[in-house]
């Protein structure tokens, strides 16, 4: 195993369950064997390996980004739970990423999102 598949497994060990880990690495290899190797490595290996920025604001970025897409709601909905179980980030934090966003992406997506909080939040 490679340095960033190494970090990459690292990170997930410390971000995610490993259930939720499992899951989302069989539903890419499914139809892509190996196409999960390439999300370990390059992006926990990777990208939020990165200096200068906090693992609070890859979160945010994150979570902009999946409420600005719409369609994401599982991936959202994790995102949310790791930016406020391991990225200390409050609730009330994630609630005014997604109000800030609301001119920008509009008030349905926006909506969604918050619905995405309730579920992070109520597991």
């Amino acid at each position: 195993m490679d340095l960033s598949m190494d970090k990459g497994e690292e990170f997930i060990a410390q971000t995610q369950s490993p259930e939720g880990a499992a899951a989302w690495k069989r539903q890419l290899d499914e139809f892509a064997p190996g196409a999960s190797d390439w999300v370990v490595g390059a992006v926990f290996g990777g990208t939020y390996q990165r200096e200068g920025l906090e693992l609070a604001d890859r979160q945010m970025l994150n979570m902009a980004a999946l409420a600005a897409m719409g369609g994401t709601e599982p991936q959202l909905t994790g995102h949310i739970k790791t930016a406020v179980e391991v990225a200390g980030m409050t609730k009330e934090q994630v609630a005014e990423c997604f109000v800030h966003l609301m001119p920008y992406i509009g008030v349905p997506k926006t909506l969604a999102a918050m619905r995405c909080m309730k579920a992070a939040f109520d597991d």
